[in-house]
């Protein structure tokens, strides 16, 4: 089906057959490790070098238990979770030229879903990577959020961040600076902010649009 990223259910497996095989995740120095994977859970379960008792066949059951327990919610989430949320995404992404004529603005349906790499398969197909710029939504308190898309494969860099002179900035404050409307607040990094309805949303990543494309 269009818009699947085929690669996403096998992540687990390969991240613990690289690990098996001795292959780094990076080329890089790491800036800080990663000590909570399923790898390192198992291996925190290993008998103690000092305990009075080695019970390593006991260890060994709750490290069966644990990583079934991990494998049918990866599958679950896969089945009910990650494929439905495909087609909200994609209907999302088809409309976006109805939210905003650049196409750079996708509204949501329901923001609580999965939607980052779906969006990117997406792009990828329409040959048109990295076009989305932002993502509207509402959140589980019914505030309208309005997040920045990320660069994929890059962390926390966002494709274009909230303006800098709005980041930080709440409620009052924010609808002073802005100029527009129910502003409730833009997190210090520009990555999301929220206001009152869907057009405050909708015209601050409009606003941040055009300054981005004056400068």
């Amino acid at each position: 089906s269009s818009g699947i990223n085929a690669e996403w259910p096998l992540r687990p497996g390969e991240e613990i057959d690289a690990v098996d095989n001795g292959i780094n995740a990076t080329e890089e120095t790491p800036k800080y490790h990663i000590t909570t994977t399923i790898g390192g859970r198992v291996r925190a379960l290993n008998p103690a070098w000092n305990d009075a008792v080695q019970d390593a066949d006991g260890q060994f059951h709750k490290a069966k238990k644990m990583v079934g327990e991990e494998f049918v919610a990866r599958i679950n989430g896969m089945v009910n979770i990650w494929l439905p949320a495909l087609k909200l995404v994609k209907e999302a992404f088809d409309q976006r030229f109805e939210v905003d004529k650049t196409g750079e603005i996708m509204v949501l349906d329901n923001g609580g879903c999965p939607w980052k790499e779906h969006l990117y398969s997406l792009e990828e197909e329409s040959d048109c990577k990295g076009q989305v710029k932002f993502v509207l939504y509402t959140d589980q308190n019914d505030m309208w959020r309005v997040q920045a898309v990320g660069v994929q494969g890059e962390g926390f860099t966002n494709r274009l961040s909230l303006l800098e002179s709005w980041r930080g900035l709440r409620d009052d404050k924010l609808e002073e600076v802005s100029g527009i409307k129910g502003c409730t607040f833009v997190h210090a990094s520009g990555f999301t902010g929220g206001n009152k309805t869907r057009e405050g949303v909708l015209e601050m990543a409009r606003v941040t649009l055009k300054e981005a494309a004056s400068s």
